[in-house]
């Protein structure tokens, strides 16, 4: 036994840079900070720094203050990567930690992961065993490592189990306890219905489209993207269409001159995370290329089309709340004029707001989860 560990608390290290990784902290910290005997420590990799894509998160989803910012900026996903390593390496020697907690698939997760394991201590995934077999996603490769590298991983949905049974990871690795993403939906629900927000917007409830678009194979070609706004642009005609703007998409809008291709199409810079789960749960219809909000709609019978030819979330498929489909003007437009309304949540288990509590059992206690 370390020396430097005896008669202290079970030390629990977070490492999160990016805004989904914030949404699934938040329910995990209250999880942990409700059990004696365990001191937890944030960490900031700095990943995303724009303050609507960082600082409001934890403001409004009560997270912690992290103790430590690495600062790395945005950077290639080599360089970013690298640098997240280099500079979490010494500050993970020094904390000692019992167990580093990763979130998701963003290069802080693969990176913290890696110095972790390299430093033989012990790593777990939040949001393990997440596929879509699509080798040309960032993200794709940063899940497959972490969990080959984790200790401990925690799966939000039966098929994220049976992903990971097929790639001959022992089943006493895994614990099924459910979706974090949706604790904090579960938790932060009627605080973000009181804002009004749409109401404040003056867009009908249930009855125009909210648009979020920003993977590079979207938004990073001119005439994809061109097509995407042209197909927004007629969906504005018969519904109102509000597009919060990633910085990415931002910058290629005005790179490629595309704003004037989005017609009725009202823009406005990233929101904060109570007021986009207000817009999503009053929407009566989601465009995305992300997979939170795959979930999120899925969990509130919101219908999604997801602009993705593969998704890592297909139980949001499968439920028939999210459908995928193709980013040109036709097949958004088709699917958009003959999707479903909104109808009854599915139930899906352990999407129950409890997840954290599971994984903070499972940590602390020892408690198994199949």
């Amino acid at each position: 036994m370390d020396p430097r560990t005896v008669g202290r608390l079970m030390r629990i290290v977070s490492v999160v840079g990016a805004r989904p990784n914030f949404v699934k902290l938040a329910p995990v910290a209250r999880a942990l900070g409700a059990h004696r005997g365990v001191e937890h420590i944030v960490v900031h990799t700095g990943q995303h720094y724009d303050p609507l894509l960082s600082e409001s998160f934890f403001t409004e989803l009560e997270i912690p203050e992290p103790k430590h910012n690495l600062e790395v900026g945005s950077l290639s996903h080599a360089q970013q990567t690298a640098r997240i390593m280099d500079r979490f390496e010494p500050l993970c020697g020094e904390l000692h930690p019992d167990w580093v907690l990763v979130y998701g698939d963003v290069n802080s997760t693969v990176a913290a992961a890696l110095v972790a394991a390299k430093l033989g201590v012990r790593v777990a995934h939040v949001e393990a065993g997440l596929r879509s077999y699509d080798r040309s996603m960032p993200e794709e490769h940063n899940r497959v490592v972490t969990d080959h590298l984790a200790d401990l991983l925690f799966a939000p949905s039966r098929d994220a189990v049976a992903n990971l049974a097929r790639e001959g990871i022992a089943g006493e690795r895994v614990a099924f306890v459910g979706n974090v993403m949706i604790d904090s939906l579960v938790h932060a629900r009627l605080q973000a219905r009181r804002l009004k927000t749409s109401e404040r917007l003056g867009l009908p409830e249930g009855q125009f489209a909210l648009v979020t678009l920003h993977r590079p194979s979207n938004v990073d070609d001119p005439q994809v993207f061109g097509g995407l706004c042209d197909a927004l642009a007629e969906i504005s005609r018969e519904h109102p269409t509000l597009f919060p703007v990633h910085p990415r998409s931002q910058a290629r809008l005005a790179e490629s001159g595309l704003v004037s291709r989005l017609g009725q199409v009202r823009l406005c810079a990233p929101l904060p995370y109570l007021a986009m789960l207000d817009l999503t749960e009053s929407a009566g219809l989601v465009i995305t290329d992300s997979g939170g909000i795959q979930e999120e709609t899925t969990f509130l019978g919101v219908p999604c089309l997801t602009v993705r030819p593969n998704t890592e979330r297909p139980i949001t498929v499968e439920q028939g709340t999210n459908r995928l489909v193709a980013p040109t003007r036709d097949a958004i437009l088709a699917a958009a004029r003959n999707g479903r309304g909104r109808g009854p949540a599915p139930q899906i288990e352990r999407w129950d707001g409890r997840a954290a509590e599971r994984i903070a059992d499972t940590l602390v206690e020892g408690r198994r989860f199949d």
